[in-house]
């Protein structure tokens, strides 16, 4: 039997083309390559008259990090992650504030390698509860983060994907069996903003965030990057939050977090926390539970409260917990209501570390 050819990882979600070309199904680029040809996303290829993976097992670098910190606050907080990325990206964001890794077009970008179990066992090894998808989007990497999911689970760790949502329908069915947890990066609440700033498409986005809601049982977090001038308007920010009440809950939780300037936007000024703070006022008066600021640093806005009692049930300063009333399955120790999210045992405190692991 031939060995696995890593370099060329067979994919599913593709079809042929009558002139020859390839067409990649796997998000709505959908796009069309002729031999040798790379998508938008750069590691997914036309090969020998298939779409192949050519990131399987090899990453731009390992870190533990806080579960905070991608961000979520309802999944075990407090925990550790292992996280990791490979290199591409399927939008083209001129702010990316990852610019170096999702926009990289050099292979060499993926100095580390580790197969999906040697993941799993790192990750248990640094005494870590999950591991995270994330510095670029998995959807690009999908059967490799599959695989590394899987493994995660025979060693009863979560998965968590962090992701901006832009993926095709059937393919959101099969990543999604697999992730535990997730992230996703609304990036504003126009069309015209996704086309201009990101190079994509709002519905597709809004249409996992509804999927993830109503089809599956992953607990996700919503990330609202927000630029001064660009998607920062009252209307907009009125209409997402309308959006998110009455197509998602109360309950999922929402994070504004601070732009600085970087990669093609270095000519915005970075985001005040005047700013995250008027659009919390707005998502808050529309009945949102969980509202956070990110990127600043305010302990308030950064905190949690029970939504019955208004009591503060968990500090936050940057990524270290402080007060903490919550029980070990998540009911307020004020009033004994349940918040929503995944909660498991005491309290655990990673705090702000970020400790570079190197994974043989």
């Amino acid at each position: 039997m031939n060995a696995p050819d890593f370099e060329h990882f067979p994919t599913k979600y593709w079809q042929k083309l009558d002139d020859g070309r390839v067409r990649c199904d796997m998000c709505p680029q959908h796009c069309t390559l002729r031999e040798g040809k790379r998508g938008t996303c750069f590691i997914r290829m036309h090969h020998q008259g298939e779409i192949v993976l050519t990131s399987y097992g090899r990453s731009s670098g390992f870190c533990i990090d806080p579960v905070e910190k991608k961000p979520l606050n309802h999944f075990y907080p407090g925990s550790s992650v292992l996280s990791f990325g490979t290199a591409g990206c399927n939008l083209g964001c001129k702010f990316c504030q990852n610019w170096d890794i999702s926009k990289s077009r050099e292979i060499d970008t993926l100095c580390g390698s580790a197969m999906p179990e040697q993941l799993a066992l790192a990750a248990k090894r640094k005494g870590c509860k999950s591991i995270a998808f994330t510095y670029n989007d998995p959807v690009i990497f999908f059967e490799y983060a599959i695989d590394a999911a899987k493994a995660a689970h025979e060693h009863n760790l979560k998965s968590i994907a962090v992701s901006a949502g832009y993926i095709c329908d059937e393919p959101r069915v099969e990543f999604y069996r697999y992730m535990d947890a997730a992230n996703i990066d609304l990036k504003g609440f126009t069309e015209h903003f996704y086309h201009k700033i990101c190079h994509a498409h709002l519905q597709p986005v809004l249409d996992t965030l509804v999927y993830l809601k109503n089809e599956t049982q992953v607990w996700f977090e919503i990330t609202n990057l927000v630029i001064p001038g660009e998607n920062d308007s009252d209307e907009e920010l009125h209409n997402m939050c309308q959006w998110i009440a009455e197509n998602l809950g109360l309950d999922i939780p929402l994070h504004f977090s601070a732009f600085h300037p970087d990669f093609k936007m270095m000519d915005k000024e970075r985001t005040p926390l005047s700013t995250l703070l008027r659009a919390r006022n707005i998502a808050l008066s529309y009945g949102l539970h969980y509202v956070y600021c990110g990127n600043v640093f305010d302990r308030e806005s950064d905190s949690t409260y029970c939504p019955n009692c208004q009591g503060v049930v968990i500090e936050r300063n940057w990524y270290d917990l402080g007060s903490y009333h919550l029980d070990d399955t998540g009911h307020c120790q004020h009033c004994g209501h349940q918040l929503s999210g995944r909660f498991d045992g005491p309290k655990q405190n990673f705090g702000r570390q970020r400790i570079p692991i190197r994974i043989q």
